[in-house]
């Protein structure tokens, strides 16, 4: 049976999916077989599997960093909140039904034999499973029906280490306060304590660190620095959505809808020289750039209200009077058209509203969900301005319940060539007359080096510049980067006291 460590943290947000992702990287460094495991996962930030499954990004991101293929076992439950009170729920990697907290929290209990199914699918597969909790295990009125956490813990017999953010100030009391509100059993699990995002001169802090290990009467097994490692992040508490990567000759502004999901799809974009990505949050303007790209969204109907109720509409029709390139992916695609319906009202109060009529089409929400893999074609008749853009060839991944109609005065963006891993032929997306706006289904569309490329020196040519001849392959960039992870945390933490751990939990 495989070896277990389970990372648990004092709050959310504290960098327990990042440091898993340094362990998972660190096992398979020393030759382990290593898979990430989070029972219940909230996000909505999710990956489309070879077999068409949906899964947490966070999980994928760590089986990347494992060396391993993403499989929804490592997810068996993503929850994808559509409002404040509601939540899409996916088991196994396909959509269950919407449900309120009530509701799921009643739920709990029968997902247990598939949490354990699929952890024991893992484990005969691994050396070592690398276990994320979720927020934090001292939400005492949840802990009766705890799946993800202490729960977690118990079922599979996983030594803890517990994380806290010294970051936010308070590391210590959350630190003790977490160790207090647990029951006796469960602070014999926590097994040691790490102090993560640490900024300034350690010698200052290890009085501190002493003083904690008295009261607690466990032991710190390391202080993990702040770092801006660059890998995909798992939801909007992300602080990515608040800085820019840097001055550029290419500005492109990335609208973050309250409910935008997937925005990994727009890191790449980052790392191209020359070009600055900022998001627009709550209260600000676009202002001038050179592309807006409207994101995925999880209630495409309530967050195009919220567009149009902070005038970024008008800006928008303003920048495209300008001659700027505004691009839409998934349910920002859907917002370019003429009009959302949502007969069944899946994810809306609304059954239908106007869309921003740059595109036209028209779409409407169906109660059946597409999770595919998919390879497609850029089309070999777009308009003069995307021409270099013709016939590259694009991986990515389809997430979307609505279904889009193009008129027939209007020509597609690209065509499905392949869903799963079986041939067809599905046009997909649409373009204007002057190829200026364009939307499209497909996920991780800019994760494509070509086509991101030609993309960026079409919009350079644009504005007189001249184009980048080379970008970085931005899966090799990625590896480099869980490489440094794992370079920072094996220098930070105790790894011999790990895997004694370890050691001590083997079944």
């Amino acid at each position: 049976m495989a070896l277990k460590l389970m990372i648990q943290g004092t709050a959310s947000s504290v960098g327990k999916s990042l440091l898993v992702a340094a362990f998972c990287r660190i096992f398979k460094q020393d030759g382990y077989r290593v898979a990430p495991f989070k029972s219940q996962n909230m996000a909505l930030n999710s990956y489309i599997t070879d077999e068409g499954l949906e899964m947490g990004r966070a999980q994928v991101m760590q089986a990347e960093a494992a060396g391993v293929k993403p499989s929804y076992h490592m997810n068996p439950i993503l929850l994808k909140p559509s409002s404040d009170r509601m939540s899409q729920v996916i088991l196994r990697g396909k959509v269950y039904k919407n449900m309120s907290a009530t509701e799921y929290h009643k739920f709990k209990p029968e997902l247990l034999k598939f949490i354990k199914e699929d952890f024991d699918i893992l484990a005969k597969q691994s050396d070592i499973i690398v276990i994320e909790g979720a927020g934090s295990p001292a939400e005492i009125n949840l802990r009766d029906r705890d799946i993800v956490n202490m729960g977690m813990a118990e079922m599979t017999n996983a030594p803890v280490l517990l994380v806290g953010d010294i970051d936010k100030g308070g590391v210590f009391a959350s630190i003790a306060g977490t160790l207090l509100l647990l029951n006796e059993d469960e602070r014999r699990r926590i097994e040691g304590v790490i102090i993560n995002k640490f900024r300034g001169d350690i010698e200052i802090l290890k009085p501190g660190l002493r003083m904690l290990e008295d009261i607690v009467h466990k032991k710190v097994l390391g202080v993990v620095p702040y770092v801006d490692v660059h890998v995909d992040e798992e939801d909007g508490a992300t602080d990515r959505f608040y800085r820019t990567n840097a001055k550029g000759d290419v500005e492109i502004a990335v609208i973050n809808l309250p409910h935008i999901s997937n925005f990994t799809d727009f890191e790449p974009l980052a790392k191209i020289p020359g070009v600055k990505l900022r998001y627009v949050n709550k209260g600000e303007r676009i202002n001038d750039c050179d592309v807006v790209i409207i994101p995925g969204t999880k209630n495409t109907i309530g967050d195009l209200q919220v567009l149009k109720q902070y005038k970024l509409d008008e800006e928008i029709f303003e920048l495209r009077k300008k001659g700027k390139f505004i691009v839409g992916i998934c349910g920002g695609y859907q917002m370019l058209g003429k009009s959302i319906k949502d007969p069944n009202q899946i994810e809306s109060s609304l059954k239908e509203i106007e869309g921003l009529g740059l595109l036209n089409i028209d779409t409407v929400i169906e109660t059946e969900k597409t999770t595919t893999q998919v390879k497609a074609v850029v089309l070999d008749n777009l308009p003069q301005v995307l021409l270099s853009l013709r016939n590259i060839i694009v991986e990515g991944y389809e997430i979307h319940m609505g279904k889009s109609r193009i008129f027939e005065d209007s020509k597609p963006f690209s065509v499905i060539t392949y869903r799963n891993g079986e041939k067809i032929e599905v046009y997909d997306g649409c373009v204007s007359d002057d190829g200026k706006v364009f939307g499209t289904y497909i996920h991780g569309i800019f994760e494509n080096r070509e086509f991101v490329r030609e993309f960026i020196n079409i919009v350079r040519k644009s504005k007189g510049l001249s184009p980048v001849d080379e970008i970085i392959d931005y899966k090799e960039f990625k590896e480099r980067e869980y490489d440094r992870l794992a370079d920072i945390v094996r220098k930070s933490i105790d790894m011999k006291e790990v895997y004694e751990i370890m050691e001590r939990y083997r079944d």
